[in-house]
């Protein structure tokens, strides 16, 4: 049988001290004498006593609590985010329940249910790649939950949105290409239903008008920006008639699924062809030649979320206030695109 719960009125009857100086006790209160604390501690720790966590925190409404929700676990920029999320989720006191959506909307429907019923007192969402409406985040907005999206984000009235300038970064990354005497110019990237990749095809397309090229549908390649997709990219390339003299992918991993393929095929990089990646994940300074990328902060856009989301907790910032904040980002020029001498 599983063994009795240990209580406040357990140490108190051994003790023989009354619950309230047991409580009192337990809190570290400068009332008790640090004889009468050491007693009360030796015991509860001798008696495997833990305190009710829960129940004290329904009667303060607050569970110091926050919980992510992300689209993948084992993605460099996701797991830097994190880990700048929760430096100062644990300095400012709080624990972190953190789940993933697998790219799923139904699955981060679920996620977002179960952080609900866990009373978490914030969440921070990027979201999934299906995600079509957030109709599952209303319980959060009708109990004036505070909610914040980062990376992958979508209007909200009620929400602050943390994100980098994808059209901007996109547009430098093509236009980098342009400088360096690419003509024909590929863009691999994932289906239009996110705010990056939306933002990174139009900043790809306006780099192109404003280089003098002409934007060519049978150039876009669309896939789920894996390793291995852009392996299958490099063969959907090979089979063209003409190949591209410059391909700008937006994420790195397929970038580099890519390179791999065509340097596999006989095609010299960057001299037949020039490559811009994006997020600037550690595997692009391990590839040879080494990849052109967009810097992503992941760590500081977590830090800054987990900050504006305590922030909105401690009433010292409202959503009106922070609605939206960009991030800088950088090209991070590398041998992979380098074919003029500087």
């Amino acid at each position: 049988m599983k063994p009795k719960e240990i209580t406040i009125y357990d140490l108190a009857l051994k003790l023989n001290l009354s619950p309230a100086t047991v409580s009192r006790g337990l809190k570290d209160h400068p009332a008790i004498k640090k004889t009468t604390k050491k007693k009360i501690f030796d015991l509860a720790k001798e008696l495997g006593y833990r305190s009710n966590n829960f129940a004290s925190n329904l009667r303060r409404q607050r569970t110091n609590t926050l919980g992510i929700i992300v689209p993948r676990l084992n993605s460099h920029f996701m797991s830097t985010a994190i880990a700048g999320i929760e430096s100062v989720v644990n300095k400012e006191g709080y624990n972190l329940i953190i789940s993933q959506s697998q790219e799923s909307a139904i699955k981060e429907a679920a996620n977002a249910a179960t952080m609900f019923n866990n009373r978490v007192d914030g969440l921070l969402v990027s979201l999934a790649y299906d995600t079509k409406t957030i109709e599952h985040f209303e319980p959060f907005f009708k109990k004036h939950i505070p909610l914040l999206f980062f990376d992958r984000v979508i209007e909200h009235e009620n929400c602050t949105k943390i994100f980098i300038d994808n059209r901007k970064a996109a547009y430098d990354a093509t236009l980098h290409l342009i400088e360096q005497g690419c003509k024909r110019i590929a863009h691999i990237t994932a289906m239009q239903k996110r705010n990056v990749y939306v933002d990174r095809m139009r900043g790809y397309q306006e780099a192109l008008q404003d280089g003098g090229l002409e934007y060519d549908d049978d150039l876009v390649i669309i896939n789920n920006l894996s390793q291995e997709a852009g392996a299958a990219a490099a063969e959907t390339l090979l089979e063209m008639d003409e190949l591209p003299d410059g391909i700008f992918v937006a994420n790195d991993n397929c970038a580099i699924g890519c390179m791999q393929t065509l340097m596999e095929a006989g095609v010299n990089i960057p001299g037949d062809v020039a490559f811009v990646g994006f997020n600037n994940d550690p595997v692009s300074t391990v590839i040879q030649p080494n990849l052109t990328t967009i810097n992503y902060p992941g760590y500081q856009m977590g830090e800054l979320a987990a900050q504006n989301l305590i922030n909105h907790l401690n009433g010292t910032a409202t959503i009106e206030m922070t609605n939206s904040i960009i991030m800088r980002s950088d090209l991070i020029v590398r041998a992979s695109s380098k074919r003029l001498p500087e």
